[in-house]
């Protein structure tokens, strides 16, 4: 039965719907008759399917819907002889059905195309008694840890990690980017992603559902299945306006003995456009999201950052890039350069697995400068490194195992330590032979648009804080330099929702942002949260639910002008819906509109709401 009512219900049956419709017309415009009026057919395409969808709904979902309203306005018309008005308001609705279904696929088709992208096989490489050979294989059996080799021009299967080669991967579909980024060995790519140039073997990290496409996909398709407030709201009014049609119904054709308009009341009073009002908007602004890499999971999520006064961020990973570089160099030796002291650093860090040491080495290895084999390497973890270079005894770490070494502090030196400590810098002290020689600080690197950012934002009437972990001087430093006034630090996970619980006790709709594991009590805690989707952790893109799939954080004053235009799309849309029924209802009591041109009126104004959310789509929001 449902295979058959979707049949009539589909475009080609609508058209055919359409035809007899418009024979009616004729007929009745010529004043000329047939046996059986062509209007009937077009009650039989349009109307049945409507009659089953009202009576399902009512029978097994116990939901007294607007499809039952329009069935007995369809009915009612059948009733009076008035079969043209019966097949017109089934027509139209049928047409309203397939307008709102073009909305949703035209703001779908961001999903459409991840869909698309999903690949379907990828280049195995197969360790084999006389070599390594290549297999052509499906992405089902491609599992975590198979190497794979993706040619200039091919997409990238699974997400991996580049094991051999040097390209450039347009991320677009990921990010929203419109340049390939440049990769190299030891570079993530993404399942779905065109490799554009060097031939690259990557080894498989995320396959499957797992991988970062179908994770995008998921989190999209999740958006679709779930309401908002709003649309909760037209539902319930949409359940209360069945008895009230009929009750005004009623009392019309008793003070007025007329039948036609009680039966005009039924066909104006149906809440279409206002059913229609908030589900289109939000596909529509979902849509217009996906095409720049934002994934908006829910509706609510979409109306509540519409009405969030105040943003907490986080600052590593979201203000911040949240990989450390060396910063400041600072030789303490005065017969030595800047670049003798990196060379001696990296020389003897090059064996460390600390980070802080990978990103000497790394600033080295960038600048050229000479990184030499050192000898009796040891590395102390959470203190330091030690190792013997030209004879001499180079050691790199804290204030800790400097002291355990029996080396020195100068005042100096403290004070360039606490000054750098301000300013969130982590410190390598560098020793030789029982001297200290210099101090390289690294720092996390602040987002070149945080600044622009924080502007737009106050500039929207949006409150901003800063939450971090990190102590409050170094907090400090990153705030003024990024213009946040609000500033708490030294935030364990638990004390950043005790944050966000204080700041929305103080009637603050809040939005958190923030990348990291440690992030995801605050981003569930918040009314909205939005996580960094490249580069954020796992649980923290669960826990949010809205993504930044670049981590491009100057896409958030956007996201703020999109949710704002779509609440005001949505309550502008329920205002004229309502505003429409209105005028028509009473036109109808006064016999000004028959059941056909109160049908004409009424659907007019759901076409109207429909077009005016699809202008969401393709709207200019000035990212």
């Amino acid at each position: 039965m449902k295979k058959s009512m979707d049949f009539l219900a589909g475009f080609k049956m609508t058209i055919v719907s359409g035809v007899f419709l418009a024979a009616s017309l004729i007929l009745m415009l010529t004043g000329k008759e047939m046996p059986v009026d062509p209007a009937w057919v077009t009650v039989v395409i349009s109307g049945l399917p409507l009659l089953y969808l009202a009576i399902t709904r009512l029978v097994f979902q116990r939901w007294i819907s607007s499809a039952l309203l329009i069935s007995m306005a369809m009915v009612a018309s059948i009733a009076i002889n008035e079969l043209f008005a019966a097949g017109e308001v089934a027509f139209i609705m049928a047409i309203g059905a397939i307008l709102e279904d073009m909305t949703v696929a035209r703001a779908k088709k961001g999903i459409s195309k991840l869909i698309s992208l999903v690949p379907q096989q990828g280049r195995k490489l197969i360790q084999t008694v006389d070599g390594i050979r290549e297999e052509i294989v499906s992405v089902e059996h491609i599992s975590t840890d198979d190497i794979l080799r993706v040619l200039p021009g091919e997409m990238i299967p699974v997400d991996g990690i580049i094991m051999y080669g040097n390209t450039s991967v347009d991320q677009s579909v990921m990010t929203g980017e419109s340049l390939p980024v440049d990769k190299k060995e030891r570079d993530s790519v993404f399942c779905g992603t065109m490799n554009c140039y060097g031939s690259i073997d990557i080894c498989a990290t995320q396959v499957g559902k797992d991988s970062s496409l179908q994770k995008m996909i998921d989190m999209v398709k999740e958006a679709e299945n779930k309401k908002a407030p709003m649309q909760k709201i037209v539902d319930k009014w949409a359940t209360w306006l069945v008895p009230i049609a009929l009750l005004i119904a009623i009392a019309a054709y008793i003070i007025t003995n007329d039948i036609v308009r009680a039966v005009t009341v039924l066909v104006v009073f149906c809440p279409c456009a206002l059913a229609l009002a908030t589900p289109t908007s939000i596909m529509a602004a979902i849509g217009q999201a996906t095409k720049h890499g934002i994934l908006i999971k829910s509706g609510e999520a979409l109306e509540c950052m519409g009405n969030i006064d105040c943003i907490a961020f986080d600052k590593t990973g979201t203000l911040t890039y949240g990989n450390l570089k060396v910063s400041d160099i600072i030789c303490l030796d005065k017969a030595l350069s800047n670049i003798e002291l990196v060379s001696k650093a990296a020389s003897v860090e090059k064996r460390s697995e600390h980070p802080l040491g990978k990103s000497i080495v790394q600033y080295a290895e960038d600048n050229g400068f000479v990184v030499s084999e050192v000898e009796d390497f040891q590395m102390v973890p959470g203190k330091g490194v030690k190792a013997t270079m030209s004879s001499k005894t180079v050691i790199c770490g804290n204030s800790l195992y400097i002291k355990e070494n029996f080396i020195a502090e100068t005042n100096e030196m403290q004070n360039i330590l606490t000054n750098l400590r301000n300013q969130g810098k982590a410190a390598i002290i560098v020793a030789e032979n029982g001297i200290i020689i210099g101090i390289i600080a690294l720092s996390d690197t602040i987002r070149s648009s945080a600044k622009n950012v924080i502007e737009k934002l106050y500039a929207m009437n949006t409150d901003i804080v800063l939450l971090t972990g990190d102590n409050h001087q170094a907090a400090k430093h990153i705030a003024n330099q990024v213009g946040i006034k609000n500033v708490r630090a030294d935030l364990l996970p638990a004390q950043k929702v005790s944050c966000i619980e204080d700041l929305q006790k103080e009637a603050k709709i809040v939005c958190m942002i923030g990348d990291g594991v440690n992030d995801a009590p605050a981003l569930k805690t918040a009314k909205v949260s939005i996580a960094m989707g490249s580069m954020g952790s796992d649980i923290a893109i669960d826990a949010a639910d809205i993504a930044l799939m670049s981590d491009n954080i100057d896409k958030i004053p956007y996201l703020k002008r999109l949710s704002n235009s779509t609440l005001r799309t949505i309550k502008g849309n329920i205002t004229a819906s309502m505003a429409i029924n209105a005028v028509a209802i009473v036109l109808s009591v006064l016999g000004l509109l028959t059941p056909i041109t109160g049908a004409l009126v009424h659907n007019a104004g759901s076409v109207l709401v429909v077009l005016n959310a699809a202008l969401l789509y393709d709207r200019n929001f000035d990212i």
